[in-house]
């Protein structure tokens, strides 16, 4: 029997018969233009092979981290400020304009939790492997073809910039293969020996190296065709005539800093020389202008200080490292405003670190973010005045308690910061312990109120941090599924739910690597 339903039905499936056949078409004509096409909730949806990718990895980056920074830009009460990061002002981050969002699962080959070694090796390759490996297999008997040397072999220019230092896991992961990721010599050689055209960020962890100076590595990656930059007026100076570059900072020149990392981007305003003061953004802004050519570029930028942040649970530095990372994203996506029908831009986080929760037990349903407005400077640089402290040995408690009110705010009644008997007593305790005094703590006790960072710099952050309605769960990685977010060409291939060698797969088939 007939129904008045049947002729729309028929046309329904008139319309998928349609819709396929469409689909079979685009799917078969002609690779001369490099035409995809995807369907995406019933349309179809064209997209041309990239010229510009864009990889964008926030080390330690999860929903979370990414949360706690909006509400730093959207709370007229929680305005975190600093002439480092300008361009952002005040509403949603740039991530926030992405129109397409994935989630990504984590693990490593032979353990739930993972290093930046086994992630980075993942979302460079599309393989898993075993922690602590870089761009080999988890027995570490091959090397592991990565996107970035995929993307050299067909012409593009290639850089890798990161925010910690240039031989650390992640990147290394782009043109490294080693056995242990703490084969810093043996990285360092590697990038050299890559002839990829952009390295830029931290400086190599030299100080690791048997044998050799640093500037006998750099005379041996000048022998090797790169201009080292260290200087601010040198990295100005840099653009596409320039050549192989590796750009870092002076800074290392003399100094190991931070494992030869960029200084936090909430320090960024009080290094002493200008030649410090490079951010993230331009060192990315940087890498467009040199990478810029007719067969195009691949562009890893990494937000590494995000993890180390995290890993030593304070919210505040690792909320200003993620403006800074999402002002490095701007620069891609102004690329991108006037180069569409040619660009891809990816952002992921390679695992989540510390357990950042925006929730405390103390404080219920309560938030109070503006508390942490207050903190001016991160746990390191506040660190190593607690170290100055030990040497001189001259600081009293009190006097601490007067550095804290000045660096974080706590104790002063008049920003809602009062201590009280109970956070003070926490305080004195990690005192005592950082300035060398033993305590009556189990060594459980130990590990799971201190880490392994000073006593006192991080009893101070987790009092603010809950003061503020934020707990963490752990000093190192954890396990839960990291976000993506794509725009550009073949935009569409990454919505979903899937693993992170997927994500690498996804790019190196849309961008034709292999």
């Amino acid at each position: 029997m007939i129904t008045k339903e049947n002729p729309l039905k028929l046309l329904s499936f008139k319309f998928l018969a349609v819709v396929l056949t469409l689909t079979v078409g685009f799917s078969s004509c002609s690779k001369e233009d490099n035409d995809k096409v995807v369907v995406e909730n019933n349309s179809i949806s064209p997209y041309k092979t990239p010229k510009y990718v864009f990889f964008f990895i926030g080390d330690g980056m999860s929903n979370t981290q990414i949360n706690v920074t909006e509400a730093a830009l959207n709370d007229v009460n929680f305005k975190l400020k600093s002439s480092s990061l300008k361009s952002v002002g005040i509403g949603a981050l740039n991530i926030r304009k992405f129109p397409v969002v994935g989630m990504a699962t984590t693990h490593a080959q032979d353990q739930y939790i993972t290093d930046s070694a086994a992630a980075g090796t993942a979302l460079a390759s599309g393989y898993k492997t075993t922690v602590n490996t870089i761009g080999k297999n988890g027995d570490r008997t091959q090397n592991l073809k990565n996107m970035a040397e995929m993307a050299k072999e067909k012409g593009m220019k290639i850089g890798i910039v990161s925010s910690v230092s240039i031989d650390h896991a992640t990147p290394a992961c782009f043109y490294a293969h080693t056995n242990d990721r703490n084969d810093y010599q043996i990285i360092g050689e590697q990038m050299i020996n890559s002839n990829f055209d952009y390295f830029a960020g931290g400086s190599v962890l030299y100080n690791k190296y048997v044998g050799k100076t640093l500037q006998q590595y750099k005379a041996d990656a000048q022998a090797k065709g790169y201009k080292y930059v260290t200087t601010k007026a040198d990295f100005n100076s840099l653009g596409k005539t320039s050549g192989k570059v590796i750009a870092t900072l002076k800074r290392f020149d003399t100094n190991i800093l931070d494992g030869n990392s960029m200084p936090y981007a909430l320090d960024l305003d009080i290094q002493a020389s200008d030649d410090d003061k490079i951010s993230l953004a331009d060192f990315t802004q940087k890498g467009i202008e040199i990478l810029d050519n007719e067969k195009g570029f691949f562009m890893m930028v990494e937000g590494g200080k995000v993890d180390w942040a995290c890993h030593a649970n304070d919210v505040v530095t690792s909320t200003f490292d993620m403006i800074a990372f999402d002002e490095a994203v701007k620069k891609a996506l102004d690329f991108y405003n006037n180069h569409k029908e040619e660009t891809l831009i990816i952002i992921t986080g390679d695992h989540e670190t510390g357990g950042l929760s925006l929730g405390f037990s103390a404080t219920d349903y309560g938030n109070s973010f503006d508390k942490l407005n207050y903190q001016n400077i991160s746990f390191q640089e506040f660190t190593y005045k607690v170290a100055n402290w030990k040497t001189a040995g001259t600081k009293t408690f009190t006097q601490a308690l007067d550095e804290v009110k000045m660096a974080f705010g706590l104790g002063d009644a008049t920003k809602n910061l009062a201590l009280s008997a109970y956070e003070t007593g926490l305080l004195s305790n990690a005192f005592t312990k950082s300035m060398g005094g033993s305590l009556t703590l189990l060594p459980e006790e130990l590990k799971l109120q201190y880490g392994t960072y000073d006593p006192f710099t991080v009893t101070v952050t987790h009092i603010l941090n809950n003061k503020a309605g934020i707990d963490w769960t752990t000093y190192a990685h954890t396990a839960v599924p990291v976000p993506v977010f794509a725009i550009g060409q073949g935009q569409y291939e990454f919505g979903g739910y899937y693993d992170n060698t997927v994500l690498a797969k996804k790019i190196m088939t849309v961008a034709q690597f292999k």
